[in-house]
């Protein structure tokens, strides 16, 4: 009886070709995994500053509602020559409100908020706080052409390893008086 020697299994060939195929399968989804992974680790922290930039407008636009609810101009505390936030300032949620109803200048470098033990970012460091690695810089600019409009620019640096990131947002506030 002859039996065909084909039909008893793989030759070394396709064995071979089949160990290819499945190498490259496996190598592609590693790297598509790794380049998820990579681009998703960042995230986060953008979400993070996008939410703090926002809040910075938001402590801005409660200054000048605070005003209007108070008696005083509109801009009180925003566009004086005190405050010179056009190179920059730094407020929390507490800003504006009072005692304090005076934004604090931005430094060289700006200070690091802190999440506070109520979950409020603020640049105190009293009470229970975690430091974190965001700084806000809040510049406010006048309108040139409208003394009733006011240009609030957001912006929030942090570093990552050794790279620095920045969000900014940009808002601009009117007198509806």
């Amino acid at each position: 009886m002859l039996h065909n020697i084909k039909n008893r299994g793989f030759t070394l060939i396709e064995l071979v070709f089949a160990i290819f195929i499945l190498a490259v399968v496996i190598i592609g989804v590693y790297n598509s995994f790794s380049t998820v992974v990579i681009l998703t680790t960042g995230y986060s922290s953008r979400f993070t500053a996008s939410y703090l930039a926002e809040e910075g407008i938001e402590i801005i636009r409660n200054m000048r509602d605070n005003n209007w609810l108070n008696g005083r101009s509109w801009a009180t505390g925003l566009s004086d020559t005190n405050t010179n936030c056009l190179n920059g300032c730094e407020a929390d949620y507490k800003t504006g409100t009072l005692p304090s109803l005076i934004l604090i200048p931005w430094t060289s470098n700006g200070n690091y908020l802190n999440i506070q033990e109520n979950g409020f970012y603020s640049y105190s460091n009293t009470g229970i706080f975690s430091p974190t690695k965001f700084k806000r810089r809040i510049i406010i600019t006048p309108d040139i052409f409208n003394s009733n409009v006011l240009k609030v620019s957001v912006l929030v640096i942090w570093q990552e390893k050794d790279e620095v990131f920045d969000m900014k947002a940009e808002e601009y506030l009117y007198n509806w008086n």
